[in-house]
């Protein structure tokens, strides 16, 4: 059974073999610059097995992008989770989207709001990660010329197709390897691509607002709705 660290290596070589165009003048990959804050990540809280696992989209641009974690706003990643480690360059760089490490001053509200949650209701790293664990669908980042943020579903078809199933591959693998009961995906793209890949297995599937800043239910108080969409799930927070 392969490890996480082992699948990530595995997902990282498969997305730098493709290529993209169109709208997408930069690709990020934080699973190759950003490796080892990602692998300290995997190694610290990826230890099987997991009761549920949270499924994202793919990086920030203030949260994964510059940690190689998860929803990875940088105070919660060294501050809360203890990890910090040196991040490379991507090259090419986009001039309005630099990578700075741990050195980022912006914060990644959605990631802010999903950790500051963890931190609030389960106290300590160890409590959460002992049920959940944080995985992104995608790991790279797409943008335009001028900055602007692509996400995986606006890019062509032919150029899903591919992408999509270096990212189905590494999903199905994380669940093998973590074996939870629940895979809730965190907004409704990470959850039809959960209910796609997983389709046939025995593990339920359930969806979580997305923390966006641009969800309107999110700005009127994520934790709250991330409590009540676990209650629907019947799922037990402290």
């Amino acid at each position: 059974m392969p490890d996480l660290v082992t699948i990530s290596r595995s997902l990282r070589r498969a997305v730098d073999a493709l290529a993209f165009g169109g709208d997408v003048s930069h690709v990020y990959n934080p699973l190759a610059y950003a490796w080892a804050p990602h692998r300290r990540y995997l190694e610290t809280y990826g230890t099987p097995p997991k009761s549920i696992v949270l499924v994202g989209m793919n990086p920030g641009p203030y949260g994964m992008a510059q940690t190689g974690v998860p929803f990875g706003e940088i105070e919660h990643v060294r501050d809360w989770l203890g990890i910090e480690a040196p991040v490379e360059q991507p090259d090419p760089e986009h001039p309005k989207r630099p990578i700075l490490g741990f050195d980022c001053p912006r914060s990644e509200v959605s990631g802010r709001r999903l950790w500051g949650w963890a931190r609030e209701r389960f106290g300590t790293p160890t409590r959460f990660f002992s049920r959940f664990f944080v995985h992104n669908y995608c790991p790279l980042v797409f943008m335009a010329s001028t900055g602007r943020n692509i996400t995986p579903d606006k890019l062509p078809a032919e150029e899903r197709s591919p992408l999509f199933a270096a990212c189905d591959r590494a999903l199905d693998r994380v669940v093998d390897t973590l074996k939870p009961e629940l895979v809730v995906g965190v907004g409704a793209f990470a959850e039809r691509r959960a209910s796609e890949v997983l389709a046939g297995r025995d593990v339920a599937i359930g969806r979580l607002p997305h923390p966006s800043p641009a969800s309107p239910l999110a700005n009127r108080g994520w934790a709250e709705v991330a409590d009540a969409a676990f209650e629907a799930l019947e799922v037990r927070i402290p």
